[in-house]
């Protein structure tokens, strides 16, 4: 079995304060004085039942790492370990989400906030030899008038380089809000030409995938897991070319799944899905990039043949330029050449 930490691959569904080492909150919380939950510090990945009552737990320690990062120097940090974290993992390139509201206060505004983590996304992706490019998310939580600010701010930056915004999401507990409400938001972030990326599709069944695709448009679907409940909604996902940013280990932190041999990943996969495995909050979860990959081989079956097809849907769902893509999926197939030539042909089926 090859190296998959060497496997070239693409990170698309990663947020920013969860992206954090636990090593990290722990000096933020001593510096700043904050204390932190022993949950948070325990290396013990969080599992929560899948009602109201278990996110609001998952929010409440999300909401207590979020409040140690006070500072400009906090938030270049956190984009600078993410980074490397992602190359040490055979990540070529990365698409970390941020919402700047909750950082602003300390930094002087939402548009400082975003110009701050742009800088170190650039920084970043030189330091490091990875491409780390940006997705500005709303929340459900907040009224839909304050993603419109988003979105037109997110716009400014629009590009598909190191430290420019690539895309435009919508985060936080499916259950709140109305997803039309903010259809608006994303008309402005597609007249942009950035991504749409919503969250759809973990808590709530295929109704609720159906809804964010009819409001939203999405190009990608932050998780969307769901979607194989329903083979008829499945297959239009895949006919609209809509990629999938399934994170396995958060699916079974948050109690959709009871493990992660009980993804779906295959059956999506043999639909003809695109599927982007991503780690999501590995802060929370105890489980970063490369343990996702581990997890398809080791509990799915897949393959290092299937896996190099699940690294190429990364890549191709990304926003990366045409050149970057190239050279990753060049990677990719000299991944697999190294241990049997025979192998390295993309159109290789994807279930290995």
């Amino acid at each position: 079995m090859r190296d998959l930490a060497k496997l070239p691959k693409a990170h698309l569904h990663l947020h920013f304060t969860g992206s954090m080492r636990v090593a990290t909150l722990r000096d933020l919380s001593q510096e700043h004085g904050v204390r932190v939950p022993a949950a948070l510090l325990d290396d013990d990945p969080l599992r929560v039942p899948a009602d109201e009552r278990g996110w609001f737990r998952f929010q409440r320690l999300y909401d207590a790492a979020r409040a140690c990062v006070r500072s400009e120097a906090d938030m270049r940090r956190l984009v600078d370990e993410a980074a490397a974290d992602d190359a040490a993992e055979g990540s070529g390139r990365l698409e970390i989400q941020v919402d700047p509201t909750s950082y602003a206060p300390f930094v002087g505004g939402i548009t400082p906030a975003v110009e701050i983590v742009l800088d170190a996304a650039r920084s970043a992706s030189a330091a490091h030899g990875v491409e780390v490019a940006v997705v500005v998310a709303a929340s459900r939580t907040r009224h839909p008038l304050d993603a419109r600010v988003l979105a037109r701010l997110a716009a400014r930056y629009a590009g598909d380089g190191p430290g420019e915004v690539v895309g435009f999401g919508l985060s936080n507990d499916e259950r709140r809000g109305d997803t039309g409400e903010f259809a608006a938001a994303f008309g402005i972030a597609r007249r942009a030409g950035l991504a749409s990326v919503p969250h759809g599709g973990e808590l709530l069944g295929p109704a609720h995938v159906r809804e964010v695709v009819d409001a939203l448009a999405p190009d990608r679907l932050g998780h969307g897991v769901r979607a194989g409940e329903d083979p008829a909604l499945l297959a239009e996902l895949v006919d609209a070319g809509v990629a999938l940013e399934v994170c396995p280990a958060s699916n079974v932190g948050l109690g959709v799944y009871a493990d992660v041999a009980a993804v779906p990943l295959r059956t999506l996969v043999d639909a003809g899905a695109h599927v982007a495995l991503g780690a999501d909050d590995p802060l929370l979860f105890g489980s970063r990039l490369v343990d996702q990959y581990e997890s398809a081989r080791r509990e799915h079956g897949f393959t290092d043949a299937g896996l190099a097809d699940l690294a190429r849907a990364s890549i191709r769902a990304s926003r990366a330029s045409s050149g970057t893509r190239a050279r990753l999926l060049a990677g990719v197939d000299d991944w697999l050449a190294a241990g049997d030539p025979d192998l390295s042909s993309p159109s290789h089926p994807p279930t290995g």
